[in-house]
């Protein structure tokens, strides 16, 4: 009899402790799964990964995407907002990730997880096809540039104007649209950013924009982000194989020749970035 009464006694106790503990929660992949749906944050002023035409979305990110959806077997929706809410949008979960894309950083990646890099981001500097004065980047010396205000493109021209005498004056600008019309009225000199973007925005409009040649910045590539937690570990994880499956199959490089005029060589495993 004492046995049994120790029996239901260590039952129930059991019994109590499994009420007791949470229920496992599902990770960020599980949810987008459940839910049919990969929320993406962006800036839709960021050509060619991301920009309007006629309204409706173009560029790299939509199409590189919709390829992550049909992996994943869920739609994508995108949500457009100025660049400096993104990062706090996606610190308040309103969405899985970012398609930005971002320039990789030592600084970043203590806060955010990246995926695989898709394209190459080093800096460099966009002016007008007219203005014979600035031949090379040192030419911006004591002069107007624009950046996009909050970038690792803008930090990265901040570190390249202090290294000039006298040093250039920046402004910073909320989207790389408005930079380009200041650029195009003769409101600055020059914008530094990427090279991939500002490549696109010059094959748009030659006559008007050329890029300045070498790019000054240091070599940085742009990926993807989510929250650093281990509960979107395995969100990041299944874009990262949809990503070296597309360098496999040449999807990739076709993507880059389309959007960017050439295919890039980026890293296709975790590396430590020298910015």
């Amino acid at each position: 009899m004492r046995l049994f009464s120790t029996l239901k006694l260590c039952l129930a106790t059991a019994c109590l402790v499994t009420a007791a503990l949470p229920a496992h929660a599902e990770d960020q992949l599980a949810k987008v799964k459940k839910a049919g749906e990969l929320v993406v944050g962006t800036e839709m002023q960021f050509a060619p990964f991301d920009f309007l035409k006629d309204g409706k979305q173009e560029g790299f990110n939509k199409e590189f995407f919709a390829e992550v959806g049909k992996a994943l077997g869920v739609k994508v929706r995108f949500i457009d907002l100025p660049w400096p809410s993104v990062l706090p949008g996606l610190d308040a979960k309103k969405f899985d990730m970012v398609a930005g894309p971002l320039n990789v950083t030592k600084a970043r990646m203590e806060h955010y997880t990246f995926t695989l890099p898709i394209a190459d981001g080093t800096v460099a500097l966009l002016k007008r096809t007219k203005d014979t004065d600035l031949k090379k980047p040192e030419d911006i010396a004591g002069k107007a540039v624009g950046g996009g205000k909050g970038s690792a493109q803008l930090a990265q021209l901040r570190d390249f104007a202090n290294t000039l005498n006298p040093k250039p004056i920046i402004k910073e600008y909320i989207d790389n649209n408005q930079a380009y019309a200041d650029l195009a009225a003769g409101r600055i000199v020059a914008v530094g950013n990427s090279l991939t973007n500002i490549a696109y925005v010059a094959q748009q409009r030659p006559a008007m924009f050329t890029v300045v040649k070498p790019a000054f910045g240091k070599k940085v590539y742009f990926a993807y982000i989510g929250l650093k937690n281990a509960d979107t570990k395995p969100l990041l994880d299944a874009v990262d194989k949809v990503i070296l499956a597309m360098h496999k199959d040449g999807r990739l490089a076709a993507m880059q020749k389309k959007w960017f005029g050439v295919a890039m060589d980026v890293p296709v495993a975790p590396f430590v970035p020298n910015v």
